[in-house]
């Protein structure tokens, strides 16, 4: 508490420091911002009611229809859980496999596990598990996949290869469950997430996030983030359509997720891009099933009452290098498969979901357009702008976070609110520099990458053709804003 009187006392103090006759010469950067700011809380406004009426009217309404239509079949569901290791902590790996074989001992409908495996430490560690357990789960079948290590991609494929032999049907309700190597499943996963299949337009769900990180600031912005999911996810699932299906942890119709050109599309998925040419996705193997499923008209929904836990931690020793890498990773995948997305159209995929990710492009730079402003107005006029945005900044995050608060309940941290801006200011800025360099991937925690060291001399005209282009548009950036704000 004492935390947020401080803050909301330096916010006062900010603005209370700045008079009228400051203010000379920047009507153009204020009316500027407060275009700009009218567009974006209008549209967080609108997706926090949508959010509101699906968690609290919608999705009840859906889960007791969904429940009633499971429980009439004859049986239920079997599931299939598809886990990919490579080289976690001992530790990790028996908290995430103690879950899934709890999880696949409380299936009714029997359960069947396939884990790829690179590294002979983590075999050892499931085996064990599994020995220690089989005779209390006569209805679930392991098997372990020895694989090489050739990325997480080839292991999915060749687990949706193996499940495929299981020849699962669309005239069952056959779940399959992704889950990383780092994620713990709940209990009871299969109940609640099969009931929503008996809707055959449902291709798949995603589930909400929880996260155990021990370093503090970076436990905080996880949580910021999953908080922030939580809004967005609910707002999507409103109109009957996610915009990703987390890694962690989704599950699939089981029927779907085996078919053919399903299993080549995570296993090969690419783009052909006017100036990069064909890109290969590395990461992202979430968007690629997600737009698979997009691409065909199923729905995917969200269950905001249904939690994963994630075990994370700092992939680099300081914070802001550790957010950085992962935005990076994070929004390249996004940026990959969001123009094809857009490509779909309206009719095809829904107008709030066409727009939805159209406006994932277009907040690149409405975002960056309020410090630009600022800066330049600040350079060009007058610096009393400076401390007025500040406390504007810190006043609109501080409203922003309290109503993102309402979706988990009891409070948030005051240090939610900083996290916040430079969530949307660094993401803004890493988005802009991705949606420019498409062919650069890399994982956060793996040398693996798609063009490193001696690159041909093609690959260095791609790449400074990538920087020129950057360029130019915040060129073109900063000065439309020096036209809207009246310096030029």
């Amino acid at each position: 508490m004492l935390g947020h009187v401080a803050y909301l006392a330096l916010c006062a103090v900010l603005a209370l420091s700045v008079t009228n006759r400051n203010f000379t010469g920047t009507e153009g950067a204020l009316v500027t911002l407060g275009m700009i700011g009218t567009w974006r809380y209008s549209w967080a406004f609108v997706n926090f009611v949508r959010a509101q009426l699906y968690t609290r009217r919608v999705y009840p309404r859906a889960r007791r229809r969904a429940e009633a239509a499971y429980a009439a079949r004859p049986a239920p569901a079997h599931a299939y859980f598809m886990v990919t290791t490579f080289k976690i902590e001992p530790g990790v790996t028996t908290r995430v496999y103690d879950s899934i074989f709890a999880a696949a001992g409380a299936s009714r409908g029997g359960a069947t596990i396939v884990a790829s495996v690179v590294d002979a430490a983590d075999l050892r560690v499931i085996r064990d598990l599994w020995e220690a357990r089989r005779h209390d789960m006569p209805q679930v079948k392991l098997v372990i996949d020895r694989i090489p290590g050739s990325g997480k991609r080839d292991a999915i494929a060749r687990s949706l290869r193996l499940l495929r032999r299981e020849s699962p049907t669309s005239r069952d309700v056959l779940v399959l469950v992704f889950v990383d190597g780092d994620s713990c499943v709940p209990l009871d996963i299969v109940e609640r997430a099969a009931p929503f299949f008996t809707d055959p337009r449902m291709g798949a769900l995603t589930t909400d996030e929880q996260v155990e990180i021990p370093e503090p600031l970076f436990r905080d912005w996880f949580k910021l983030r999953f908080t922030q999911c939580q809004m967005m996810m609910s707002s999507m699932a409103y109109g009957g359509r996610v915009l990703t299906l987390t890694g962690r942890m989704s599950v699939f119709r089981a029927d779907l997720a085996t078919d053919p050109t399903f299993i080549a599309q995570v296993q090969s998925d690419h783009i052909d891009h006017w100036r990069l040419g064909r890109v290969n996705f590395l990461t992202g193997d979430d968007k690629s099933t997600w737009y698979w499923l997009l691409s065909r008209g199923f729905r995917m929904t969200y269950l905001p009452d249904v939690h994963s836990l994630s075990m994370e931690s700092q992939p680099m020793p300081g914070f802001f290098e550790s957010a950085f890498a992962l935005m990076r990773r994070w929004f390249g995948n996004m940026l990959r498969t969001n123009g094809r997305a857009l490509a779909l159209g309206p009719r095809r995929i829904g107008t709030f979901t066409w727009w939805s990710i159209l406006d994932q492009r277009m907040s690149i730079w409405t975002t960056l357009i309020g410090p630009i402003a600022i800066l330049l107005t600040a350079i060009f006029v007058t610096p009393a702008v400076i401390p007025a945005y500040i406390a504007w900044i810190m006043f609109t995050r501080y409203l922003f976070c309290w109503a993102l608060s309402t979706f988990r309940g009891g409070g948030f941290p005051i240090v939610y609110a900083p996290l916040l801006y430079f969530g949307q200011i660094s993401g803004a800025a890493i988005k802009s520099y991705a949606l420019f360099r498409l062919d650069q991937q890399k994982w956060t925690r793996q040398a693996a990458s798609s063009a490193k060291a001696a690159l041909p001399l093609g690959a260095r005209l791609r790449a400074a053709s990538s920087t020129y282009m950057h360029a130019l548009a915040l060129g073109w950036l900063t000065l439309g804003v020096l036209l809207l704000t009246g310096i030029l």
